[in-house]
C-alpha cells in the first residue's frame, strides 16, 4: 500500500480543524496574556536594577522547569483554588483544560518579551534619550515617540521567540485536557501510529513557522517604516486565526464527552463508547490522552461526562486503601466510595480485567523455572525490570516489593507499548505488563502468577459524572456494553490496534469490537 494512501492520513486530516483551532485559540490566550503581563513589567523595572533582576532571574527559572511539568502543576493548584472558590462564594470554575494551559504558557512566554524588551530599551544611544528631552519632550513622549520606535525591533525579536515556543510548548498540553496538535503526538505514540506523529510534529512546526514569518514581516515594516508589510502581516495573522478559530466556533456544543487515559486500550474503549452513544442518535465527543488523576478529577467536576477506569487503580490510587478485599466487596466498597465523595455512578463491569502484572519471555521463564513471581523473587537481584512512567511511584510496585521481597539491579522507565519489544528482545528481563493486552502474544510473553495477591482486581468500570447521574438515557446507550467483553476478546482488540496498519486506529478496532459485542 503506498504510504499517502493509507487511511490514517485521512483520519489525520478529519482531526485537524479541531486540533488546530484548540492549538491556535489557547496559544494566542496565552501569548496576549504573557506580552500583556511581561511588556509593561519590562517598561517600570528597565531602569530598576534590583527589580530588573529578580524579574529576569524569575523568569529564567520558569524557563528551566519542563513543560509537561509547568503544565500539570496547574492544574492541582486550580483545581484546589475552585473548591476553595465554590465553598466561600458558591461559585467556581473549570480547572480542565484551557485555562491551567493558558497559564502555564503565559509564564513560558515572557523571558523572551521581557529580556528583548529591557535590551531594547537599554541599547539606545544615551544622546538620543538626552536630546529628546532636549526639545522638550516629557518621559512619557520620549518613551513613547523615540525609545519605543527604535528599540521595536528588538522587541519584536523577543515576540517571535516567545510564539515559537509557546507553538511548539502547546502541544504538551494534551495530558492535562486542552485539545491542542499534541493530540496528534499522544495518540500517536500510545497507539503506534507513527501517521499520526509525523502529522502532529509537521502540523506544530508549520504553524510556528508561519507565525514567526508573519512576525517577521511586520518587524521588517516597522524597521523599513513600510506600512504595507506590517498591513500584510497583521492582515496574514488574521486571516490564520480566523481560519482555524471558524471551524472550532461554528461547531454545535457537543452533548457528551468521552475522556481516555494515555494507553492504547483507553482510545479504543472511549472510541467504543462514543460510537455506541453515536448510534443511539446521541453527540459524543472524545477527549483523549489524559493522566490518570486528571481524568478522574475531571469526571468528579463534570469536565467529561463518561470514562472507563479500573477498580484496583481507583481502590490503591484514588482513594488511598493499602487493604486487598476480593472483588465483589471491593466492587461494593467502590461504589459507596462514589456516591459519598464524588457522586460519581458506576454504570457496570464491562467484564474483563486489566491488571498490572510481572511479565517476561516464556522462554526463558520456562528455562528459568520461573512461574510465579515467588520464584521470581531469589532472581530478580541480578535481572532488569522496566514499567510505565508512573509505575514505580504506584501502591502496586510497593505491595509487590513487600509482598515478595523483589529488589532488581535495574529499574528503567519505558513509554507502554515499547516495554512489550523491549523484553522480547533481552532489553530488558522483566517488564510490569498488563493482563488485557494483545502484546503479550504477539511476543510470546507469559504472565507471573500472583500467588500472594499482592495486586488487586482490576476491573474496567463505566463511570458517569455527577450532572449525568440522573441521565437514564445515556445509561440506555451503555447498558449493552455492560458485560460484554471478556479479557480474550480485548486482548485481540489491543492486538489489532498493535498491528500499525490502516486498519488498527482505535475507531477501526472500536468498530470490531462494537460488531463483535453485537453478534
Amino acid at each position: 500500500m503506498n504510504f499517502f494512501s493509507d487511511p490514517r492520513w485521512s483520519d489525520a486530516l478529519t482531526r485537524l480543524p479541531d486540533y488546530l483551532g484548540n492549538h491556535v485559540r489557547v496559544s494566542l490566550t496565552a501569548l496576549a496574556l504573557g506580552v500583556a503581563i511581561s511588556f509593561p513589567l519590562a517598561l517600570v523595572i528597565r531602569r530598576r536594577p534590583v527589580l530588573r533582576d529578580i524579574a529576569l532571574g524569575v523568569a529564567s527559572v520558569v524557563q528551566t522547569v519542563p513543560g509537561l511539568a509547568l503544565l500539570a502543576l496547574f492544574y492541582p493548584v486550580l483545581l484546589a483554588l475552585a473548591g476553595l472558590t465554590m465553598n466561600l462564594f458558591g461559585a467556581g470554575f473549570s480547572a480542565f483544560g484551557f485555562l491551567p494551559a493558558v497559564l502555564a504558557l503565559a509564564l513560558y512566554s515572557m523571558l523572551p518579551v521581557l529580556r528583548n524588551t529591557i535590551a531594547g530599551l537599554q541599547g539606545i544611544d544615551p544622546a538620543i534619550v538626552e536630546a529628546a528631552e532636549g526639545v522638550g519632550m516629557t518621559t512619557r513622549q520620549s518613551l513613547t515617540m523615540v525609545e519605543l520606535p527604535l528599540a521595536l525591533p528588538v522587541i519584536m525579536a523577543g515576540l517571535r521567540t516567545s510564539a515559537v515556543w509557546v507553538i511548539g510548548t502547546a502541544t504538551l498540553s494534551t495530558p492535562i485536557g486542552q485539545t491542542s496538535l499534541g493530540n496528534y503526538i499522544f495518540a500517536g505514540l500510545q497507539t503506534q501510529n507513527w501517521v499520526f506523529v509525523l502529522f502532529g510534529c509537521a502540523a506544530a512546526a508549520a504553524l510556528a513557522l508561519a507565525v514567526d514569518q508573519l512576525l517577521a514581516l511586520v518587524e521588517s515594516g516597522v524597521r523599513l517604516r513600510s506600512r504595507i508589510r506590517v498591513a500584510l502581516g497583521i492582515l496574514g495573522a488574521l486571516l490564520l486565526i480566523a481560519a482555524t478559530l471558524i471551524p472550532t466556533l461554528a461547531r454545535t456544543k457537543t452533548a457528551y464527552i468521552v475522556g481516555a487515559k494515555t494507553f492504547t486500550e483507553q482510545y479504543i474503549l472511549s472510541s467504543l463508547i462514543a460510537q455506541r452513544l453515536q448510534s443511539a442518535s446521541l453527540s459524543a465527543s472524545s477527549r483523549e490522552g489524559l493522566g490518570s488523576n486528571v481524568i478522574f478529577e475531571a469526571l468528579a467536576n463534570n469536565d467529561i461526562d463518561v470514562y472507563v477506569d479500573y477498580s484496583g487503580t481507583l481502590w490503591l490510587n484514588q482513594f488511598k486503601h493499602t487493604d486487598n478485599p476480593p472483588r465483589q466487596e471491593l466492587l461494593a466498597a467502590l461504589k459507596n466510595e462514589f456516591a459519598r465523595q464524588y457522586k460519581i455512578s458506576l454504570v457496570g463491569e464491562l467484564g474483563f480485567e486489566n491488571a498490572y502484572a510481572l511479565v517476561m519471555p516464556r522462554k526463558r521463564a520456562e528455562a528459568l523455572g520461573i512461574h510465579t513471581i515467588s520464584d521470581l523473587a531469589s532472581k530478580a537481584p541480578s535481572m532488569s525490570i522496566a514499567g510505565d512512567y508512573e509505575f514505580f511511584s504506584r501502591p502496586e510496585w510497593t505491595a509487590l516489593r513487600q509482598s515478595y521481597g523483589l529488589a532488581f539491579r535495574q529499574q528503567r522507565q519505558m513509554q507502554p507499548d515499547f516495554m512489550y519489544a523491549a523484553v522480547a528482545s533481552g532489553d530488558v528481563d522483566i517488564i510490569a505488563g498488563y493482563t488485557s493486552d494483545g502484546l503479550i502474544a504477539k511476543y510470546d510473553l507469559v504472565v507471573l502468577d500472583d500467588p500472594k495477591h499482592a495486586i488487586p482486581p482490576y476491573d474496567a468500570l463505566i463511570l458517569i459524572a455527577p450532572n449525568r447521574a440522573d441521565d437514564e438515557v445515556l445509561r440506555d446507550a451503555l447498558k449493552p456494553l455492560i458485560g460484554k467483553i471478556d479479557i480474550a476478546t480485548m486482548r485481540e482488540a489491543n492486538l489489532r490496534a498493535a498491528s500499525n496498519d490502516g486498519s488498527s486506529s482505535p475507531d477501526a478496532v472500536a468498530r470490531w469490537l462494537s460488531n463483535k459485542i453485537a453478534r
